[in-house]
């Protein structure tokens, strides 16, 4: 679904950043962080290398044609990490390669017209203990990868392929019928269903007959399933001093950028990209990661783009590594599932994120916050502010802690959702102490919905200084402690503009809302310590329906 524009909302959400590129080999100016920020951020270290200089083209690599540059490419890293350290040139021209095996102290630059492919020959690919969606599995080698290196970077103009589409199955709701049919007439294998598409018969049974796969996992009993293992695209590992700048990364077996428990990363004007039906197709997913700025980057993905994880669950938990004290500034998102999102791998918690001036255009969900219980983890002081949005099809911002489980039914008016309370233990996801500052949304489906948990609310979020178009307003449901000051609701549909239920200490006050046949909502039985407030002198007895269990609950400021 698409969301009309109105070309007369105010400018200001219809403009982007202009925004300089930067690109330099030997990384040796420090980015701007901000100075000011809320919380205390220590320096990100920057690597540096020496300007020792090897060209792949002299380790034996052919370019412009389908002879494999593998060994040459490694050869090349190897050489220069042992000699030192330096740099490793892949020049302009077409080079096809298995795996790239990182080096510590080298930096890996491309040249402008660099395009290097990797080859679909999953014979190239072997497999091995690694990691995916937060916990340790068996999975093919990655195309571009590294564990343990200290001072690494990629960086250049050049451009590096996954040839994702050797990997990924494919859904029949995601292409034109021309595009399905022409699919299914290259071959592979259909789901019983006829509606998912496998590259292999050993792709369709690692994902729909799992029960036939060896009860002990092992290489070689694996081996006739590996298609089904996907790996993400670039893998670093327990590295420290990483930047990545410049370079696009695209088509991707599975995520694309995918960092783990790595320390002081740079991430600077990259583009990453994946065919908007591409399944699990992640942008950047920093996982378990401390100290680091994202910023100038592009995405156009097939799912989450900016993704904040921590583990999944036990194995997350038992890690007890956060992602915290990263800053993420200036970035644009095109098509993903959600543009910055925490979750839902949470488990190790995430704390300290600022984000700022980021435009989502045309996204799914604008910023998504996503959980379940039996994750556990703590997801707290995140701030954002000067975020837009332009004709966003479900959320403009988005907390589920019901992700994965079945739909709950919701009144089809004001949103309330009843969910039974289960005792608090360590698999119980919390998100708490979030700010909201200046966002500006030119179309979505819904502005704003809250899913809690009755045990856990989400707790202590404000929201200040938002003008947003939408269809539907404001659902909250089990939450606590929510200030919304200065807030603009411009709703293309009659509908209620604030629904509140099952939440406590809500604070709205100078909210002003136009299109709605009601202004505020409030029910459920634990709902309590309610303050409305709106720009207008007062409010009408007819634009506000309270509950009878709540009537006591709620004070009207006129």
């Amino acid at each position: 679904m698409m969301i009309k524009i109105k070309t007369n909302f105010f400018i200001a959400v219809l403009m982007f950043s202009a925004i300089s590129y930067s690109n330099t080999i030997f990384a040796q100016n420090k980015p701007a962080v901000k100075s000011n920020l809320p919380f205390e951020m220590p320096a990100v270290q920057i690597p540096r290398f020496k300007a020792d200089t090897l060209n792949i083209v002299d380790f034996g690599a052919v370019p412009n044609t389908e002879e494999l540059c593998t060994k040459a490419i490694n050869a090349a890293i190897t050489k220069c990490s042992e000699s030192g350290g330096g740099v490793v040139v892949i020049p302009a021209g077409l080079w096809t390669t298995g795996p790239i095996k990182m080096k510590s102290n080298v930096n890996l630059h491309t040249k402008n017209g660099a395009f290097i492919s990797f080859t679909s020959d999953l014979n190239q690919y072997q497999l091995i203990e690694s990691y995916f969606e937060g916990n340790k599995v068996l999975r093919c080698e990655s195309p571009i990868m590294g564990v343990g290196l200290e001072n690494i970077a990629i960086t250049g103009q050049g451009i590096f392929d996954g040839n994702g589409s050797a990997w990924r199955p494919v859904k029949i709701g995601k292409m034109t019928a021309g595009q399905w049919g022409e699919l299914v007439k290259s071959g592979g294998v259909l789901s019983k269903d006829g509606r998912i598409w496998y590259p292999s018969e050993g792709a369709y049974i690692g994902n729909e007959e799992k029960d036939k796969l060896p009860k002990t996992p092992t290489v070689e009993n694996m081996s006739p399933y590996k298609q089904a293992l996907r790996p993400v695209m670039v893998s670093l590992v327990n590295c420290k001093k990483l930047l990545l700048d410049g370079v696009t990364f695209q088509n991707s077996p599975a995520w694309n950028v995918n960092p783990l428990m790595c320390e002081h990363l740079t991430l600077s004007n990259l583009t990453i990209r994946n065919p908007w039906y591409s399944q699990n197709g992640d942008g950047l997913d920093i996982e378990s990661c401390r100290i680091g700025t994202v910023t100038n980057c592009r995405f156009d993905v097939g799912d989450d783009a900016i993704c904040i994880k921590s583990g999944k669950d036990k194995e997350g938990r038992d890690r007890g590594k956060p992602t915290e004290l990263f800053v993420i500034t200036d970035c644009v998102v095109y098509h993903a599932h959600g543009g910055f999102v925490i979750g839902s791998e949470m488990s190790g918690g995430v704390k300290n994120i600022f984000v700022k001036n980021l435009t989502f255009n045309g996204t799914d969900c604008g910023l998504r916050f996503k959980s379940v219980r039996g994750r556990g983890g703590v997801v707290e002081n995140i701030w954002m502010e000067d975020i837009r949005m332009n004709n966003i099809p479900t959320d403009a911002i988005n907390f589920n802690l019901y992700y994965f489980e079945k739909s709950i039914k919701e009144d089809p008016q004001t949103g309330e959702v009843i969910v039974d309370k289960m005792p608090v233990s360590e698999t119980t996801p919390a998100f708490r102490n979030m700010y909201f500052k200046n966002i500006y949304v030119n179309g979505a489906k819904q502005a704003l919905k809250i899913m809690g948990i009755p045990e856990m609310p989400v707790e202590n979020l404000q929201f200040k200084n938002m003008i947003i178009r939408s269809d539907i307003g404001i659902q909250m449901n089990y939450a606590g402690k929510i200030d919304f000051e200065n807030i603009d609701l411009r709703l293309d549909k009659p509908g209620i503009a604030a629904s509140i239920s099952n939440s406590q200490n809500v604070k709205i006050k100078s909210f002003k809302a136009t299109g709605e046949n009601q202004l505020f909502w409030v029910g459920g039985a634990e709902t309590k310590a309610i303050s409305l407030q709106s720009t207008t002198n007062k409010i009408a007895f007819d634009k506000v329906k309270l509950e009878e269990a709540v009537k006591n609950q709620v004070k009207i400021i006129q």
